[in-house]
C-alpha cells in the first residue's frame, strides 16, 4: 500500500500488505483475544477505553499531521477530529453498562429480561475522508460491548491504520482486541466468510455497500451500512440570507467537501434564491485553499487525483445539463490534488450534481416554490443520510423534519455526528446506526431470559 500526500503528490511512504498466513493469524488472535475480553468486567473494559482517550490526547499533534500528510485535512480539523475521538471514548467508558444492562420484561414468567451480550470478532471496513473518527466511533461503543475489532481501512492512509492500532496496544489493550489489517478491498470481503468473524460494518461507497450487504447476507452475518449522502440544506425566506450562506459555504467544504453528511444540494425558497445564490458564490470564494499544514487553510486538497478527476466531470456534465456556474469548476493552478470551491446555480433533478453524491467542494442550488416542493425535492434522490433545515419557525421546520427521507435532520444546524445521538441512514445511505444505546446494540446478541417454576 502506498501512501501519497495529496498536496503534493509525493509517496510518503509504502506499506507492504499482510500476507494471507498472518491474516489467519490475526483471525485466531482474535478468536483466542474474544474468548477472555469478553467476560472482563464493565470497570477494565472501561479503565482501558479512558487510557485509550488519553493516549490519545497525549498524541493529539503527531496523529493530527499523519492524517494531514496521508489524505490532505486541514491540521486544525485534524487536531479537532482527535479530540472527538478522545470525547467518544470517555462517552462510552461512562455510559456502556448502563446502556447494556439487562432490563427487566413483565411477562408471564417469575422472571423475564434481555441481555446483551457480544457477538465475537467484528470486521470494520472503514474509509479515507476521516480516519481516526470513522474506526473509533465504531470501535469505542464495540470494544465496551465485550466485542474486538479487525479494522480494514482504506488504502490511501495505512499510517493511520498502524497509528490506531498502536493508541489500543500502548493504551493497554490485550494483543488482538483491536487489530489493523493492511489488506485489499477483495481480501476483506473475503473474510467475510471466515469463521471467526461474526459481523461486519462498512463506512464507504454505496457500490462498496452492495458488496458488503451482498457478501455478508450470502454468509448470513450481520453488517451495518453507512454510506453515500446528498444532503439536502433546506432554506426557508425566512432567514437572514448572508449569515445562511457563511454557514452554507461551511457545511459544504467541512473536510474539503469530502464528508457524507457535507451538505450538497442547496433547497432556496425562489423568493430569496436569487440572493442567497450571490451570496452563497461570494462566501465560497473568500475561503482559503491550501496547505493543510497552514492553519489559515480553510479547503485542503482532495485526497486522491481520481476524486478530483471525477468531481470534475461532474460539474462539467452538470454545466452541459444547463446549469450555471457561479464560482470555481475547475482544478486550481498550483501542485497537488487542490480543487477550486464551486457553486452551481439552476441545478434541477435529472442533472449529475443533482442526482448523484459529489463528494468535493461543490454546492448545487436548487430553486423551490414553497415548503411543499421543497420536502419533495429534498425527498427526490436515491440517498437519504442527513438533511438540514434553516428558519425561524420551528413549528413548520418540525412538520418538514417528520417528513424528510434521511436517518438525521438539524434545525438551524449543520449535521454533525454525536456519541450521544444514532447515527445512519435509509435508502441508498444504508442501515443500521452507530453511536448512542442504539449503536452500541448493533453488534451484541440481544438475547431473551426467560424463567418459571419447577
Amino acid at each position: 500500500m502506498k501512501a501519497i500526500n495529496p498536496a503534493t503528490g509525493e509517496l510518503i511512504k509504502e506499506y507492504p500488505d499482510h500476507a494471507p498466513a498472518e491474516v489467519e493469524r490475526a483471525m485466531r488472535q482474535a478468536v483466542t483475544a474474544y474468548d477472555a475480553w469478553r467476560w472482563e468486567p464493565f470497570e477494565r473494559r472501561s479503565g482501558l477505553m479512558r487510557a485509550a482517550a488519553r493516549v490519545l490526547e497525549d498524541r493529539r499533534s503527531d496523529l493530527a499531521v499523519v492524517m494531514a500528510k496521508e489524505m490532505g485535512k486541514p491540521i486544525s480539523a485534524a487536531e479537532a477530529e482527535v479530540d472527538k475521538c478522545a470525547a467518544n471514548c470517555v462517552y462510552f467508558t461512562e455510559n456502556a453498562q448502563r446502556m447494556l444492562a439487562n432490563q427487566e420484561v413483565a411477562s408471564d414468567a417469575t422472571r423475564s429480561y434481555i441481555r446483551y451480550d457480544p457477538l465475537g470478532p467484528i470486521l470494520a471496513v472503514m474509509p479515507w475522508n476521516f480516519p481516526f473518527w470513522q474506526v473509533f466511533r465504531f470501535a469505542a461503543p464495540t470494544l465496551m460491548a465485550g466485542n474486538v475489532a479487525l479494522l480494514k481501512h482504506s488504502s490511501n492512509v495505512p499510517g493511520c491504520a498502524l497509528a490506531i492500532e498502536r493508541v489500543f496496544l500502548d493504551a493497554g489493550f490485550p494483543a488482538g482486541v483491536f487489530r489493523s489489517l493492511l489488506i485489499s478491498g477483495q481480501a476483506a470481503e473475503d473474510l467475510i466468510d471466515h469463521p471467526a468473524i461474526r459481523a461486519v460494518t462498512l463506512t464507504g461507497s454505496e457500490r462498496a455497500g452492495q458488496m458488503i450487504a451482498s457478501r455478508a447476507g450470502k454468509a448470513l452475518k450481520k453488517c451495518v451500512l453507512e454510506l453515500g449522502g446528498s444532503d439536502p440544506f433546506i432554506v426557508l425566506p425566512d432567514v437572514d440570507v448572508e449569515s445562511t450562506a457563511a454557514i452554507a459555504a461551511m457545511a459544504r467544504c467541512i473536510n474539503s467537501g469530502q464528508s457524507c453528511i457535507a451538505a450538497k444540494r442547496f433547497i432556496v425558497d425562489e423568493s430569496i434564491a436569487s440572493e442567497f445564490e450571490e451570496a452563497f458564490a461570494g462566501q465560497m470564494k473568500r475561503l482559503r485553499v491550501g496547505d493543510p499544514m497552514d492553519r489559515r487553510t480553510d479547503v485542503g486538497p482532495m485526497a486522491r487525483e481520481d476524486l478530483l478527476e471525477s468531481l470534475h466531470e461532474q460539474v462539467k456534465q452538470t454545466i452541459a445539463q444547463g446549469a450555471r456556474l457561479l464560482t470555481g469548476g475547475r482544478r486550481a493552478e498550483r501542485k497537488g490534488y487542490y480543487y477550486e470551491p464551486t457553486v452551481l446555480a439552476g441545478v434541477r433533478p435529472g442533472m449529475a450534481a443533482f442526482e448523484e453524491e459529489t463528494f468535493g467542494p461543490v454546492g448545487a442550488v436548487i430553486r423551490a416554490k414553497g415548503v411543499e416542493e421543497m420536502v419533495s425535492l429534498a425527498n427526490r434522490s436515491r440517498y437519504g443520510l442527513g438533511a438540514s433545515l434553516w428558519t425561524r419557525d420551528i413549528a413548520v421546520a418540525e412538520r418538514m423534519a417528520g417528513q424528510i427521507e434521511s436517518g438525521v435532520v438539524f434545525v438551524n444546524g449543520a449535521v454533525k455526528s454525536d456519541p450521544r445521538l444514532p447515527f445512519g441512514g435509509v435508502k441508498r445511505s444504508g442501515y443500521g446506526r452507530e453511536l448512542s444505546e442504539v449503536g452500541i446494540r448493533e453488534f451484541v446478541n440481544i438475547k431473551t431470559v426467560w424463567i418459571g417454576r419447577i
